[in-house]
């Protein structure tokens, strides 16, 4: 189906299922243990043997030689495969490192052998046997250090349009405003901290290969892996029906897909593969941290003339820089604009993709700036925003917002928060020993648009099957589609039966970017349309004219049960999305504003959240409860990157020094509060045929900002390198007394 003009109504519109508070239908499955994830799909192939991984001991330099004796020695020890035996696998799609083969070091932990044994406990031990000697090189581990030779980066998904927006004449217009601002702010590398670590049980059969994986995109990983073992796509199978959380981490293939292949390969036994915590941090991906420049001019009356956002931060050669400018592109309307994104070479693992990139680490810096550009001009920041609110691509002005309603988030958060109430003066208001402060911030994430299909069979029993490689990451998606076949179809969500997330299915948008929902909903939709055809043309049916509902199809005064369709054999209808260039010609994005109340220890400074709200601007809302879910998820890992979340880099050896959930801090239960969630209900008929976009990152964009806006209302001490830990506190607590 082409997705060319915008949608009409549609049978999505009757909105019998769709939009409706849904529990999740794999929830049975989650709760009673039954949604076995990847190390634990014991029963998918027998005879499974256990791989673990040896990291390397230095961050830059080459191997000179490995001796295997003694770890092969070991009793159960089945093979020993190292970096040395293999020249360097060519990246894959989107990587900026190889993840194994050949004798150059690239960062720490990089891969360097596997030992397949017949248990966990021996192919562990043997590893620690290994002996490994390196020829070290200088590493550069510092991004400060590394500044002055960063260089502009251009955008990754778009090579002829580099991250460099100059829009008017910033430099004059900044000299002139009468009122100005020039501040610096620093986000630190970040782990994604998912619950399920990276895992892969592999296994060949007849020059085929099937691996079971915890992968966020079935597509890229088939392509990866094919790629990187140089077969044919339609050679490998990979399935991930269930996922414990990824965050981006899993998007992209990583070393256990890759070793557990090679060590099956070489042993001819299925290989089960997990990566442990330090590996995964310091093997896998993390979010860059970043250098921020913001200067911002306005009029007395609060009006933007000229903003200027650059950023800097590090990456491996070859990788792309978190493009922490992208939200001020298109969050505030300012005729003079100057944007660049520059990127520093650091010998660190992996910048790439964390919920929200860009905009997460962008907005925590331009949301305090204008704060702090707001209580320079004397004016609320609530309104300083919404003076600055635009409807239109501030760049191509003929570009106008698909739909944008931020201003209603504005006012509706401020109203239902008690925003009226709050004392714009710091360290103004105390409740007992603690000192109470209120903070907000805007939120902008794109809406981001790509192909998805989907298959759905009518069986003879009158149910639904429906088939697609969309993975379900802990957002909901067997309930969303459910959902929406249960609405196209005119039959109960219970007689729809998900299969999900194995690349023998229709290939699916995946899930990532906060696309997943709106496009892979829009695929099956597709799908649907087509069954629909065939369930009329069965039954003697005008497709145009029946209308499906209550497990009937109707047309003028003769009714049918859906179920006879499917009496002499299951029908089916295939197809999927593919877009014009409605989002060319529209700016389409999600908008929410967030609100917060810390409370601040007097005398140890200690930073508690006391409740939160987020009011969200998504389009359509397909399921609240699990929408819900995906706006305080991500809410509360702002409370985290705002707080706590930080990797520690030890600059003289090049690793992250907190490399477990013990050292690399999260949010708990214990730290977040009362958490409220509002949904504004504006469908948008330029995104999809669902009306929908993505809310699953928005929820993140600006909290950060938020908790540190409060906080500054709290106490009057500004903190602009996060975390704001207790210790930066402390730093100026004299000078405030």
């Amino acid at each position: 189906m082409q997705f060319t003009t915008p949608a009409g109504r549609n049978p999505i519109d009757q909105l019998k299922v769709v939009g409706k508070p849904v529990t999740r239908v794999d929830g049975p499955l989650k709760v009673t243990g039954n949604a076995r994830y990847a190390y634990e799909r014991h029963e998918v192939v027998p005879n499974q043997a256990y791989g673990w991984i040896l990291g390397a001991t230095i961050a830059k330099g080459r191997i000179i030689q490995i001796d295997t004796a003694a770890a092969e020695a070991e009793p159960g020890v089945l093979k020993v495969l190292t970096t040395l035996d293999r020249d360097p696998v060519p990246p894959g799609f989107r990587a900026t490192v190889h993840l194994f083969g050949g004798a150059e070091i690239q960062h720490y932990h990089q891969a360097i052998a596997l030992v397949v044994a017949e248990s966990f406990e021996q192919a562990r031990a043997a590893a620690h046997l290994i002996a490994v000697e390196y020829e070290t090189a200088h590493g550069r581990f510092d991004l400060a250090a590394e500044a002055s030779g960063a260089k502009p980066i251009a955008d990754r998904d778009s090579p002829d349009s580099p991250i460099v927006d100059r829009v008017g004449d910033f430099d004059a217009a900044f000299a002139e405003a009468p009122v100005t601002l020039d501040e610096s702010y620093a986000t630190p590398d970040q782990s994604h901290a998912m619950m399920e670590p990276h895992a892969t049980i592999a296994a060949w059969a007849d020059g085929t290969l099937t691996v079971w994986t915890s992968a966020q995109m079935i597509g890229w990983h088939r392509e990866d892996l094919a790629h990187m073992l140089g077969l044919d796509k339609e050679d490998i199978r990979v399935e991930s029906p269930f996922i414990g959380g990824g965050f981006g981490s899993k998007l992209l293939l990583r070393v256990d897909a890759l070793l557990a292949a090679l060590g099956s390969k070489a042993t001819g036994r299925p290989v089960k593969v997990a990566l442990q915590r330090p590996l995964i941090i310091n093997n896998g991906t993390r979010r860059a941290g970043t250098m921020q420049r913001i200067r911002l001019g306005a009029t007395r009356d609060g009006r933007l003339t000229a903003i200027s956002h650059h950023s800097l931060n590090g990456n491996l050669p070859g990788g792309f820089a978190e493009a922490a400018v992208a939200p001020t592109r298109l969050l505030y309307g300012t005729p003079n604009r100057d944007l660049a994104l520059k990127l520093a070479i650091l010998d660190l693992p992996e910048g790439n993709d964390m919920r929200a990139p860009g905009e997460a680490s962008g907005l925590m810096a331009l949301e305090i700036a204008m704060d702090e550009m707001a209580e320079k001009l004397g004016l609320d920041p609530v309104e300083f925003r919404i003076r600055n609110d635009t409807q239109v691509d501030p760049a191509k002005p003929e570009r106008p917002f698909s739909e944008r309603h931020l201003i209603e988030c504005l006012r509706t958060g401020a109203e239902r928060f008690g925003w009226s109430r709050r004392n714009p003066s710091p360290g103004a208001v105390r409740d007992g020993k603690w000192l109470v402060g209120l903070g907000m911030a805007a939120a902008y994430r794109g809406n981001l648009v790509t192909p998805s299909k989907a298959r759905i069979r009518l069986e003879r029993d009158g149910r639904l099957t429906v088939e697609t490689d969309m993975t379900d990451i802990g957002t909901g998606s067997y309930t969303i589609l459910a959902q929406t076949a249960a609405e196209m179809m005119g039959c109960p969500l219970g007689s729809v039966k998900l299969a999900l997330g194995d690349s023998a299915y229709p290939a699916s948008s995946g899930s990532g970017g906060q696309w997943g929902a709106n496009n892979s909903t829009a695929g099956l939709y597709a799908a649907c349309v087509k069954l629909r055809e065939a369930v009329a043309a069965r039954l003697g049916f005008n497709a145009e004219d029946a209308a499906f509902a209550d497990g009937m199809v109707t047309s003028g005064n003769r009714s049918v049960p859906l179920a006879e369709a499917a009496k002499d054999g299951p029908l089916t209808g295939e197809d999927g999305i593919e877009y014009g260039d409605l989002d060319k010609r529209y700016a389409q994005g999600t908008f929410a504003a967030h609100f917060v109340e810390v409370g601040v220890d007097s005398f140890t400074r200690e930073v508690r959240v006391r409740r939160m709200l987020a009011v969200c601007d998504a389009g359509r809302v397909l399921n609240p409860i699990t929408a819900r879910s995906q706006v305080i998820g991500g809410m509360t890992m702002g409370v985290g990157a705002a707080l706590m979340e930080g990797l520690a880099v030890d600059r003289r050896f090049g690793y992250f020094v907190n490399n477990d959930l013990g050292g690399y801090e999260v949010p708990v239960h214990a730290d977040i509060p009362h958490q409220e969630v509002i949904f504004l209900d504006y469908p948008d008929d330029k995104s999809s045929p669902m009306k929908a976009k993505g809310i699953g990152e928005l929820g993140l964009c600006g909290v950060g900002a938020a908790v540190a806006n409060a906080v500054y209302n709290a106490t009057g001490i500004r903190v602009r390198d996060y975390p704001v830990t207790v210790d930066k506190h402390l730093a100026e607590a004299p000078q405030r007394a």
